[in-house]
């Protein structure tokens, strides 16, 4: 019996319609991250980082406790203290601990850190509009709710991402 090739290989069988759709989710997301992580590479930078300044940003000129910050990524974070020392050193966060509690780490955006931010902006609009920009607004909305929608029961309490 001849070796299967790679032209040989089937459409993919799916135990079920939901294993279809979470394959389908992952598939997209490998995809529209990948040109997400082409930009942001360039400069020297993670998504996720540049997600925990943007939420700095947010909350400019206030800072975050370091605990908040990560349950508001989008993406957890398994090192939050190591992502935090990275953007320390590269001088685009600062922190601080309270007098009253030494024990709670506090982290705030810097003026480096804004300044990045708005040199990122415009690419950033870029990177989407080649992520999605081929859909309609009301295909978006649409998508949008849906998404909503599945990850509803998986959120947990208080996070940001929650559906109201």
């Amino acid at each position: 019996m001849p070796t299967p090739t790679a032209t040989d290989i089937r459409a993919p069988r799916f135990d079920s319609l939901y294993q279809q759709a979470y394959l389908s989710l992952w598939r997209t997301y490998d995809r529209l991250k990948s040109l997400e992580d082409e930009l942001f590479s360039s400069f020297d930078l993670s998504a996720q980082q540049y997600n925990a300044l943007r939420l700095l940003e947010a909350a400019h000129p206030a800072t975050v406790p370091t605990l908040t910050l990560g349950t508001r990524l989008i993406s957890r974070a398994p090192d939050m203290t190591r992502m935090i020392d990275r953007l320390e050193e590269r001088g685009f966060v600062h922190r601080e601990r309270r007098p009253e509690n030494r024990r709670v780490v506090e982290v705030g955006i810097t003026p480096a850190g804004l300044k990045l931010l708005a040199q990122l902006s415009d690419a950033v609009q870029d990177c989407h509009k080649r992520q999605l920009g081929h859909l309609p607004a009301r295909d978006l909305k649409q998508l949008v709710e849906l998404l909503q929608t599945v990850r509803q029961p998986h959120e947990e309490i208080g996070s940001s991402w929650r559906k109201p």
